[in-house]
């Protein structure tokens, strides 16, 4: 389906648990239906008398290796998996009610939300989208390891995704690239199972700052020189689709859906929000 496109929300509300792959806290996030309009928005429970935190890139902070927003006195961390999932699946109003600061990891990938999403299923609504059209042609780079995205205009009134990642010949990862147009049902089918990734000397790194002690080889792709640890694969080039995963949530922080081509090299969070920021402050003129 081309854009415009009608607005969607999910039918009724459905709840899902787990825990953070940073702090290892239980965490309980119900998503519930909204009108159209309101976009997505997070509000946390634990917290009395704080303001929701629209999903938008105006409220973004940084926070190394993950996407998050802040407004007054309330944060939430690692959105960008149900970002994507929200996205993904053209989910364009929804409420995200949230017991604690970090989203819950699951396997690391966007799949178990999508599920929850097709459980309770999709109801069109009366309003349009009004999408970002991009006309200009721009490109982000950062200076290390050749980390940069181009954006420019879609032939297809739609959204066009290419990504390569490129960990050299001495990593398993090795190099990569995939490129998808995005509908809900190449989300679901060929984005959304795949899962969170790094590399074991990242992964010591982290462990020795006293994060991550919960998760497991099985919570997420790690990989040694021969592979991922004690997992395997759900497809042969599943590190650049992740990339992907996560460009698309932190694309939504746009807060309209997007026709456009963009092309990702090698880049992450830092430099997605960027392109937003770029796309938004292009419109605006």
């Amino acid at each position: 389906m081309k854009l415009p496109r009608f607005q969607r929300t999910i039918a009724s509300a459905v709840r899902i648990e787990g825990y953070g792959y940073w702090s290892g806290e239980d965490i309980l996030v119900e998503f519930s239906p909204a009108p159209p309009n309101s976009g997505i928005v997070f509000t946390r429970t634990d917290l009395p008398n704080v303001s929701p935190i629209p999903a938008n890139v105006d409220y973004l902070i940084e926070v190394p290796r993950r996407t998050s927003l802040a407004r007054g006195g309330a944060r939430v961390e690692m959105i960008e998996h149900i970002m994507s999932a929200l996205a993904g699946m053209w989910v364009d109003n929804c409420e995200v009610r949230v017991s604690g600061v970090e989203m819950p990891a699951l396997d690391g990938s966007a799949l178990p939300f999508v599920e929850a999403f097709d459980a309770v299923g999709y109801e069109e609504q009366d309003r349009r989208v009004a999408p970002i059209e991009i006309r200009d042609v721009f490109e982000l780079v950062a200076p290390a390891r050749k980390r940069k995205i181009a954006v420019s205009p879609s032939e297809l009134d739609a959204l066009e995704l290419s990504f390569e990642v490129d960990y050299g010949t001495t990593c398993a990862i090795g190099r990569q690239k995939v490129q998808f147009v995005l509908t809900p049902e190449v989300f679901r089918r060929e984005i959304a199972p795949c899962r969170t990734f790094l590399t074991d000397r990242e992964a010591g790194k982290i462990l020795a700052a006293g994060l991550a002690q919960r998760a497991t080889y099985q919570d997420l792709l790690v990989f040694d020189s021969n592979g991922p640890i004690d997992n395997s694969l759900r497809f042969q080039d599943e590190c650049a689709r992740h990339k992907v995963l996560d460009l698309v949530g932190d694309l939504a922080l746009a807060g309209r859906p997007m026709a456009a081509k963009i092309v990702g090299s090698c880049s992450g969070h830092d430099l997605n929000v960027r392109v937003v920021q770029k796309i938004l402050a292009l419109e605006s003129m």
